[in-house]
């Protein structure tokens, strides 16, 4: 089994190649709420284009109507430099996997609640609220019967918690403060312990509890993924992607805490089956659609379905966590994104929660 739950060895003249696609850079742009400052800096491919995408579709609609309206050549050459432009190369990765430390038999991570100057797309920074330093935190991975232990170093101007959102725990390692403990403080640190029940395999996540809308939103969300004891009681796959959906401050709407064309494309051999973990830690809906291939859906917030269903487009709502197993059959570079299009298309190209799969021989 090959697991990939960040970028992979692709990169932006490979994509060109694969996709047959011609043209200059683009990058694109996002707005923030009231009060949330992202900056804007030079870039390789900021330098290289002409034209911004406008990462809000309602702006992009109301501005349209101020303003004289692009060509056909003009919109054509835009959306050309977009698609050219990607996958673009900004700094930082989340998502990776967190290294723990033996003590005993209790696996020991370690969290820290830091600022951090996110690009979340080229050019395109924010101060982001993080795990370790990243959007999305860094990805913990247990198996059923392991005990865990999380210390968690708060160096945010707020106190903070974390909840494990699916894992089934004792009531004092919830995660909510005044209800389960009291709220981490700036400049201290707080410790987590609790075993990983049978039972409890699948897809889950982790992030702050302690004003939350905030605080998740800038960036304190990760995965929280529990391999099963016995492989076989799961479906089999091939290779394995992690999408974690998000939306707010950090690109406007964001797969993996990048705003396209920074996300990274999802690879498959022919025959493989991908299995996609996908994870909603926005406010907001997100059909995720993948073009070519259907989807089926195993599993939903951790637990296996009774019947899986197929479908190429699947809904998923704030907190909910779903496992989709896709049969690579068909050849070629294939649009996946999410299908409320202002999530992902404006009259100046694509941006937000955009990606591709690619199946290659």
């Amino acid at each position: 089994m090959k697991r990939h739950t960040g970028p992979t060895d692709m990169n932006r003249r490979r994509f060109m190649s694969i996709a047959g696609v011609v043209g200059v850079g683009a990058i694109g742009t996002a707005l923030a709420p009231d009060g949330i400052r992202i900056e804007r800096e030079p870039s390789s491919a900021a330098q290289s284009t002409e034209h911004e995408h406008e990462a809000d579709g309602a702006l992009a609609q109301t501005t349209s109507t101020e303003q004289e309206e692009p060509t056909v050549d003009e919109m054509d050459a835009m959306h050309e430099a977009g698609i050219a432009s990607f996958p673009a190369v900004t700094e930082g990765l989340g998502g990776q996997p967190l290294e723990y430390e033996l003590d005993g038999d209790v696996k020991v991570f370690r969290l820290s609640c830091e600022l951090t100057n996110w690009e979340f797309a080229p050019g395109e920074f924010v101060e982001a609220w993080t795990y370790n330093g990243v959007v999305p935190g860094p990805e913990i991975r247990v198996t059923e019967g392991d005990m865990v232990r999380i210390e968690v170093t708060n160096d945010l101007p707020q106190s903070t918690a974390v909840h494990w959102h699916g894992l089934v725990v004792p009531n004092d390692q919830d995660g909510v403060p005044f209800i389960t403990q009291p709220p981490i403080k700036p400049r201290q640190t707080y410790t987590y312990e609790f075993p990983i029940r049978d039972g409890n395999a699948g897809t889950h996540m982790y992030h702050s509890h302690h004003n939350s809308a905030f605080q998740v939103t800038m960036g304190m969300l990760g995965s929280f993924i529990v391999e099963p004891k016995d492989p076989a009681s799961r479906p089999a796959f091939d290779r394995e992607y992690t999408i974690v959906l998000n939306d707010g401050p950090i690109g406007g709407y964001s797969l993996n805490g990048k705003s396209f064309p920074a996300t990274q494309p999802l690879m498959a051999k022919r025959g493989e089956k991908v299995l996609i973990r996908y994870m909603n830690e926005g406010l907001m809906i997100h059909p995720m659609h993948l073009h070519g291939m259907p989807m089926t859906v195993t599993a939903a917030d951790g637990y296996l379905l009774p019947q899986p269903y197929m479908c190429d487009t699947l809904n998923i709502a704030p907190g909910q966590r779903f496992e989709a197993i896709v049969d690579a059959t068909e050849l070629g570079t294939w649009a996946f994104h999410c299908h409320i299009l202002s999530h992902a298309e404006t009259e100046h190209g694509m941006f937000g929660m955009v990606t591709v799969l690619i199946v290659e021989e």
